[in-house]
Formats: C-alpha cells, sequence, structure tokens
C-alpha cells in the first residue's frame, strides 16, 4: 500500500453577465468554502492548502472563467477514493461551480477522470444532487 497517487483538477465557474456584485459574492462563497476545509496539518484526506483560492480582485471586462486549481500528492488514496469522493462532493454542494475535473493517477490502476457538470447553468450552494461521470485510461509502455 505505500504507492503514490496524484490528485488534481480544477474547479471552473462562469462569469455570467456584468453584475460586479453578483461575481464578487459568488467568489465570496467559493471563498469561504476552500477557507472552511482543514489544514494538512490534520491530515484530512481535503484540505485547504490544495486548493488555490479564488482572488478577491475584480478584473471586470476580462475572463470569462473563473478557475480554481487543486492538487495534492497521497499514499495509496485509492484505497479511500469513496471517502476521498464524499468530502469533495460535500465541498461542491457549498459552492457557485459550472464543471468540475478530478484527476487520479495511480501507480497500479491507471488515470481516472471524473467529472461533474451543472444540470443548469451553474450549481449554487446546497440546490440539489450532485452528478458525476468517470472515464478510465491505463498507459502500458513499451520497452
Amino acid at each position: 500500500m505505500g504507492q503514490e497517487s496524484v490528485v488534481y483538477g480544477c474547479i471552473k465557474d462562469m462569469v455570467f453577465g456584468g453584475d460586479v456584485e453578483e461575481i464578487r459574492r459568488r467568489r465570496e462563497v467559493n471563498r469561504r468554502a476552500l477557507l472552511s476545509l482543514p489544514s494538512i496539518e490534520e491530515w484530512p484526506l481535503i484540505s485547504r492548502e490544495m486548493f488555490a483560492l479564488p482572488s478577491e480582485a475584480l478584473v471586470v471586462g476580462g475572463l470569462q472563467t473563473d478557475v480554481v486549481a487543486f492538487g495534492g500528492s497521497y499514499r495509496g488514496v485509492e484505497y479511500e477514493w469513496e471517502q476521498w469522493i464524499a468530502r469533495f462532493e460535500s465541498l461542491l454542494e457549498e459552492m457557485y461551480w459550472v464543471s468540475v475535473t478530478v484527476h487520479l493517477e495511480t501507480e497500479l490502476s491507471g488515470v481516472h477522470t471524473f467529472t461533474w457538470e451543472a444540470d443548469t447553468n451553474y450549481h449554487a450552494p446546497r440546490s440539489g444532487p450532485l452528478s458525476m461521470r468517470c472515464e478510465w485510461t491505463r498507459e502500458t509502455s513499451t520497452y
């Protein structure tokens, strides 16, 4: 069980229209959700240090997608993957987002890609159930 696993991905939220206050409110909700995560010092499966917090600065007329990148290295997280997904989905339930992608790279069982897409224009906090899709690929090397 000493195999390294790497988990990384991003949470995307679209900036709809030009309502500056709405954009700030959504970013603040997402920042609070991420800041409420436990510290890595507590050894949780998901910690606030894994995530690049959304900027508090607002660039009006700039990019149309807010991206929260995240990543972490684990020892055999695939053995606790159901717990990891449950904790991650609990976080997603508290955030605004349009789509989410998680990549799980394992030495033993290849690469898995998990995606969540909002059923409507976007997912709002506590707005309903989440649905996930998984794809699996295994790369083999020929020597």
